[in-house]
C-alpha cells in the first residue's frame, strides 16, 4: 500500500479550522460576514461563557434555500466568486466557502434559514463534522447560526482558550469593528443573557464611534475626507496631542472591511510624526475606497491583512490627506501630550532621596537646596481645579527648613566630588537639556532626563518590592472609559494595580472611576498613563506571570512618566541630581538602556580641535 494518501474531509475541515478559526472571535466574525453578504439591516449576536458553551448569530439577509444550506457545508462551496477573474472584483467580506464547514468540524453545529418564497425553511444539524439531521424547521426569512462546545473534539486547540472574560473582550471588540463598518445596519450584542449593547441604526460614523468607544473618544476626533483618481479617504482622526501609547486605536477599514494593514499604519504613524510626541500613536477610523482590482484581500487565511498593487501610492495619498488636515486645525509644531507640572524640582513632587519612605499626601516636596537632600515639614494641601473640573492635590509652599544647626549647609565650592566619581565642576546647561561639568580628566554631558529617570526608576522598585506604595486619594474621581478589550485588562489585573498604587472602582459596564493614585504621579496624568498600561498588558510587554518583571517594567514606565525637567536649575540642583544618581546602582544608563552622561576626554577633545 502507498504511502501518499487523501485525507478524509472531516480531518481536512479540522486542519482548516486551525487556520481560520483561532478563537471563538473568529467563529463571530465569520457568520457576522456572512450575514452581511446576505444583505442584513440586523443582526443580533449572542455568546455565553467567552463563546466556549454558545454563540448565536441571527440576520434577516436573503437566507437559502435546502439544496444551498447543505451545499454550504462544502468545502469551498461559495455563491461570491466563480472564477480567478473574480477576485478583482471582489465586493464581498467572504469569498473561499471555508468558514462554515472548518467551524461545523470542530463544534456541534445548528443552522437554521429560509428564504423569500418559501414556505419553511430548514435546519441542519452537524456535530464535530458528521451530520445529524436535516428538517423542515419553521422561521423568518433570514439565516440562524447557533455554534456549541467549541472545539470540544479538539481539546489540545480549547487548552490555548484565554479567560471567559478575555475571549468576550476580543468578541466584543470584533462586533464592534463590523458595527462602526456598516453604521447603516443595526446591531444587537448580547452576553451570558445580558444586553452589551443594541444600536439601531446610525446616519453618521460620528454616532457609531460615540457610542462604541465613548463621548470623550468621539469628541476629540475631526472629520478628514479626500478623494484621488481611484483612491478615496474618509473617517475620523484624532487632534493634534491626541494619542495613545499603542495603535489598537488606529483602526483601518478597506472597501469596508476591517483590515491590519502595515502600508497604512506606518504611513498614518508618519503623518503624525509633528503633531505626536515620539513613541505616541493616533487615533483614527479610517476608510479607504479602492478598485476592488487594487488590493490582494487574500494574502491572509482570516483576511486580516491585505495588499496594495500600488502601496506607495496609497501611502502617499494618506500622508498627504492626514497631514492636510492636521494642519487645518492649527499643527504646527510638535504637541505635548502630557500637561506641564504645577511644581519644579530637582526630585520630582513628593519623592524622597534613594532610601527613604515616601512621605504621605500632606507634605512637602523633598527639599533638594543642599547635600544631603532634605525632607520638608509638612504642610497641608491645597486643592485646586482642573479643566476638567477635577479637584487635584496641589503641594502648598514649603515651610522654613529644620534649625541649621540640625543639619547644617555646606559651604560653597566651586566643585563637588560625586559619589564613586572624580571631581566634577559644573559649567552650565546646554538646551536647558544637558548639564555640561569640567573634570580632570575633560568634560562631561549629562542628559538630565535619563539621570531622573535612572534615580525615580530604582526608587519606585523598590517601593514595587517592598510592597509599599504610597497613595493619594482624589477629591473627585476621575472618570475612565474602555473599550471592551481593556476593560476585561483592567478587571483581570485589578489586585495587581492596587498593590502598585491605584484604586479603580467599577461603574457600568466599560466605566470605571480612578479613586486613587500612587504618590508620585501628578494627577492630571492618571489617565492617560493608566491607559499606556492597559496597551502594555495587552502587547504582553507588562508580563502577568513574572512578578520581578513586571514590577521592573512597570517602574520604567512610571520613571518616564514622573519626570518633568525645569528649563532651568541651579547649580545646587545639578549636584543633588548627580549626588542621587551615583547612589543608584546603575549610574550609567537609563532604564531604557540609554547612557546617561558621555564624557570627551583631553585626546578627544584635542583630536577634534587637529591638537
Amino acid at each position: 500500500m502507498g504511502k501518499v494518501r487523501i485525507l478524509p474531509d472531516r480531518v481536512a475541515n479540522q486542519i482548516a479550522a486551525g487556520e481560520v478559526i483561532e478563537r471563538p472571535a473568529a467563529v463571530v466574525k465569520e457568520l457576522v460576514e456572512n450575514a452581511l453578504d446576505a444583505g442584513a439591516t440586523r443582526i443580533e449576536v449572542e455568546f455565553r461563557h467567552g463563546g466556549r458553551s454558545l454563540m448565536r448569530v441571527e440576520d434577516n439577509g436573503s437566507g437559502m434555500g435546502r439544496d444551498d444550506a447543505l451545499l454550504a457545508l462544502e468545502r469551498h462551496a461559495t455563491s461570491k466568486i466563480a472564477e480567478a477573474a473574480d477576485l478583482d472584483r471582489l465586493g464581498s467580506y467572504g469569498f473561499r466557502g471555508e468558514a462554515l464547514p472548518s467551524i461545523a468540524s470542530v463544534s456541534r453545529f445548528q443552522l437554521q434559514t429560509r428564504e423569500e418564497g418559501n414556505d419553511v425553511g430548514t435546519e441542519v444539524v452537524v456535530n464535530g463534522g458528521r451530520l445529524v439531521h436535516v428538517r423542515d424547521c419553521g422561521r423568518p426569512v433570514g439565516t440562524r447560526i447557533e455554534v456549541s462546545h467549541l472545539f470540544n473534539s479538539v481539546p489540545a486547540r480549547r487548552k490555548f482558550l484565554k479567560s471567559d472574560q478575555t475571549e468576550a473582550a476580543h468578541i466584543i471588540h470584533g462586533v464592534r469593528l463590523y458595527a462602526l463598518a456598516c453604521p447603516r445596519t443595526a446591531f444587537t450584542l448580547i452576553e451570558d443573557g445580558r444586553v452589551v449593547f443594541r444600536s439601531p441604526e446610525c446616519r453618521t460614523l460620528e454616532e457609531r464611534v460615540a457610542e462604541i468607544f465613548g463621548r470623550q473618544t468621539a469628541e476629540s476626533l475631526v472629520a478628514v475626507e479626500a478623494d484621488e483618481p481611484g483612491l478615496r479617504l474618509s473617517g475620523l482622526i484624532g487632534r493634534p496631542g491626541v494619542g495613545r501609547g499603542s495603535r489598537h486605536e488606529m483602526i483601518m477599514f478597506v472597501n469596508a472591511r476591517p483590515v491590519d494593514s502595515r502600508t497604512l499604519n506606518y504611513a498614518l504613524i508618519e503623518s503624525y510624526h509633528e503633531a505626536l510626541p515620539k513613541g505616541r500613536y493616533p487615533v483614527a477610523f479610517l476608510f479607504l475606497d479602492c478598485d476592488p482590482a487594487a488590493v490582494d484581500v487574500n494574502v491572509h487565511p482570516a483576511k486580516r491583512e491585505v495588499r496594495f498593487r500600488s502601496e506607495p501610492q496609497v501611502r502617499g495619498f494618506l500622508i498627504r490627506t492626514v497631514l492636510q488636515r492636521l494642519r487645518e486645525v492649527g499643527a504646527g509644531a510638535a504637541a505635548e501630550v502630557l500637561p506641564a507640572p504645577a511644581v519644579s524640582a530637582v526630585a520630582p513632587v513628593g519623592s524622597p532621596p534613594l532610601g527613604m519612605p515616601a512621605a504621605p499626601l500632606g507634605s512637602a516636596p523633598v527639599a533638594a537646596a543642599a547635600i544631603p537632600v532634605l525632607p520638608a515639614a509638612a504642610v497641608p494641601i491645597a486643592a485646586s481645579p482642573s479643566p476638567a473640573g477635577v479637584l487635584h492635590a496641589r503641594p502648598a509652599p514649603a515651610a522654613p527648613m529644620a534649625s541649621p544647626a540640625a543639619v547644617p549647609a555646606p559651604a560653597p565650592r566651586p566643585a563637588f566630588v560625586a559619589p564613586g566619581g572624580p571631581g566634577w565642576k559644573f559649567i552650565g546647561l546646554a538646551h536647558a537639556a544637558y548639564a555640561v561639568f569640567e573634570t580632570p580628566s575633560g568634560v562631561v554631558l549629562l542628559d538630565r532626563r535619563a539621570a531622573h529617570e535612572r534615580v525615580w526608576f530604582e526608587r519606585l522598585r523598590e517601593q514595587f518590592c517592598a510592597g509599599q506604595v504610597p497613595g493619594q486619594r482624589l477629591l473627585l474621581p476621575l472618570p475612565l472609559e474602555l473599550d471592551a478589550i481593556a476593560s476585561a485588562l483592567l478587571l483581570d489585573r485589578k489586585v495587581f494595580l492596587e498593590k502598585h498604587g491605584f484604586e479603580v472602582a467599577e461603574f457600568g459596564r466599560n466605566f470605571f472611576r480612578l479613586e486613587s493614585i500612587p504618590a508620585w504621579m501628578e494627577p492630571a496624568v492618571a489617565e492617560p498613563f493608566l491607559r499606556d498600561l492597559l496597551s502594555a498588558f495587552r502587547d504582553g510587554s507588562l508580563p502577568q506571570g513574572s512578578g520581578d518583571l513586571a514590577r521592573d517594567e512597570l517602574a520604567r514606565l512610571a520613571a518616564a512618566k514622573a519626570v518633568r525637567l525645569p528649563e532651568a536649575a541651579p547649580e545646587i540642583e545639578v549636584r543633588a541630581l548627580v549626588t542621587q544618581l551615583f547612589a543608584t546602582s546603575s549610574p550609567l544608563t537609563s532604564p531604557s538602556g540609554r547612557p546617561v552622561f558621555i564624557e570627551l576626554s583631553h585626546g578627544e577633545l584635542a583630536r577634534r580641535f587637529q591638537k
